[in-house]
């Protein structure tokens, strides 16, 4: 494999446990007292981000650098695409530096596909307007693995803005490749307008839901992808779909509560629900740091085995 573009491109199950797998070996190795190996020595990864992001731009870097492995920090901000400059011309200039993966978040679906047209370093996509985000799905399967012991037979409901999401159609592919259940919840309006192809359910009362699942998995409103007003208000989406303490109190016993992140408290989650003992959005987090070093070291890594040493 050379790229990962799309949960797609892991092929089914037994790709996404090879990238599970190797995951349980980099989180033993970020328990260390020095969390670093020296298995991308020599490489240099850069990011590309069309997009703000906090926790994937960060747990990215952060993966590079406790792979040994060099980076290159790219700003929209300050770089030349201000002065006019093209997608292609950027990215074409990154590579020509020597670059052996770019980490790519763009508002328009597609581009990470375009970008790995036109360069011969390895590409991840950090996801691409609403289509996909491959790797918080894979930290969301490898969270999930971690507390039931597999996806296998768990019932998983997806709530929220599933039709501007790119964590909902990576996900949907992921949890039922590893033989999930999986609930889509929402108003009619933030469903998706096909649902063609996605080997889903579909509710719109989450209250009748919630005692069934294993996982609830919260979205937030992707406001900037909005073009028209999708809900009356906040206030009514949040009496008719928000994660209440009451609402959490009726989730089956060792039921987990997740978010991708950012959080909007009192709309989605309120702040003592994110709060709670079974919820692990930070948890999450940790565990897509060791997740996307598994991704760079298959992409990347040369096959000989350094993952036991400490640079």
């Amino acid at each position: 494999m050379k790229h990962l573009l799309s949960i797609d491109d892991l092929g089914g199950e037994s790709g996404i446990e090879e990238v599970l797998r190797v995951t349980d070996r980099f989180v033993e190795v970020s328990a260390r007292d020095i969390p670093k190996v020296p298995a991308l020595r020599g490489y240099t990864v850069a990011w590309l981000f069309y997009e703000d992001s906090t926790r994937t731009r960060l747990s990215f870097e952060t993966a590079a650098k406790r792979l040994s492995a060099d980076t290159m920090n790219f700003s929209v901000s300050s770089s030349s695409v201000n002065k006019g400059e093209s997608l292609r011309d950027t990215v074409e200039t990154i590579a020509a530096m020597g670059v052996d993966a770019i980490v790519v978040r763009h508002k328009s679906a597609g581009v990470p596909w375009q970008i790995a047209r036109w360069i011969d370093a390895s590409v991840i996509n950090a996801g691409d307007g609403s289509h996909e985000h491959p790797t918080q799905a894979l930290l969301d399967a490898y969270t999930i693995r971690h507390h039931f012991g597999s996806l296998e037979g768990r019932h998983i409901a997806i709530v929220g803005d599933s039709k501007h999401s790119r964590v909902a159609r990576s996900n949907v592919k992921a949890f039922t490749a590893l033989g999930a259940e999986v609930t889509l919840v929402g108003p009619q309006t933030l469903l998706p307008p096909s649902l063609e192809g996605w080997p889903v359910n579909v509710s719109h009362d989450l209250d009748a839901v919630l005692p069934t699942v294993d996982v609830c998995y919260l979205l937030r409103m992707q406001r900037e992808r909005m073009t028209e007003a999708l809900v009356p208000s906040l206030r009514e989406y949040h009496t008719y779909y928000g994660l209440d303490g009451a609402r959490a109190a009726r989730m089956a016993k060792g039921s987990i509560i997740m978010h991708p992140g950012p959080m909007n408290r009192g709309v989605e989650i309120t702040a003592d629900v994110a709060g709670l003992d079974n919820a692990v959005i930070t948890e999450q987090v940790a565990n897509g740091v060791a997740v996307r070093m598994a991704v760079l070291f298959l992409l990347l890594g040369s096959g000989v085995d350094v993952i036991g040493s400490q640079s």
